[in-house]
């Protein structure tokens, strides 16, 4: 966050801290911290010093200039639009004019076999297992890495997700194999807490460790 954020830019900081205020999350404040710092260098100057003209230009910038992904230009006029309505408060049509029109596509989805032929390629024990998990359970990442012990309901098959996307919790099947090798794991470290705790640098720190990988 430090770089995406100068401590001698009040206008930033106080957006900052704005957007905790208003729930956000770490990544999507960091994300739309950086995109009015990109728009502060493309100003020049603060901006809270910005005029309607200069906000349409810059839109009209990413559009026209950058060749931005439609989602990457979304997250840039959704953090500016933000900022210009609980930070820096703007009524300006341009505001509601930008539209970003995104497109749909479908994954690309790996064959099983595909995706048996790269786990068998991981051959540490604790990325063998996270992969797998990530998998064949359809977590995000973040979710996987934060699962606990208290989170495996053996006896009815299932895992507890804890604040996953939108803040929900949710039950999620858990396959018999991945069970298995999540036990297996476990026994490896036996950390009290966490199913992939961090191993410090020695890697010998998991069965102390008070925070996951």
């Amino acid at each position: 966050m430090s770089r995406d954020l100068n401590p001698v830019c009040p206008v930033a900081a106080r957006f900052l801290e704005d957007l905790k205020l208003n729930g956000k999350k770490p990544r999507t404040q960091q994300a739309y911290v950086r995109a009015v710092r990109k728009f502060t260098e493309f100003l020049g100057h603060p901006p809270d010093q910005a005029t309607e003209d200069q906000l349409r230009k810059y839109l009209l910038f990413l559009v026209d200039s950058k060749k931005w992904a439609g989602s990457t230009i979304n997250v840039a006029q959704q953090a500016l639009k933000l900022f210009f309505r609980i930070t820096c408060p703007r009524d300006w049509p341009v505001l509601k004019l930008a539209r970003v029109q995104t497109e749909l596509k479908l994954p690309a989805v790996m064959a099983i076999d595909e995706v048996h032929t790269l786990l068998k390629l991981v051959e540490k024990p604790s990325m063998h297992c996270f992969f797998t998990v990530v998998y064949s359970m359809g977590l995000r990442l973040q979710e996987a890495l934060h699962l606990q012990i208290a989170d495996i309901d053996s006896k009815r098959g299932l895992v507890h997700i804890h604040r996953g996307k939108g803040a929900k919790d949710r039950l999620v099947p858990l396959p018999h194999s991945t069970y298995l090798e999540l036990r297996s794991y476990w026994a490896m470290h036996r950390n009290p807490v966490w199913i992939f705790p961090a191993e410090g640098r020695n890697h010998k720190l998991a069965p102390t460790a008070e925070q996951p990988i």
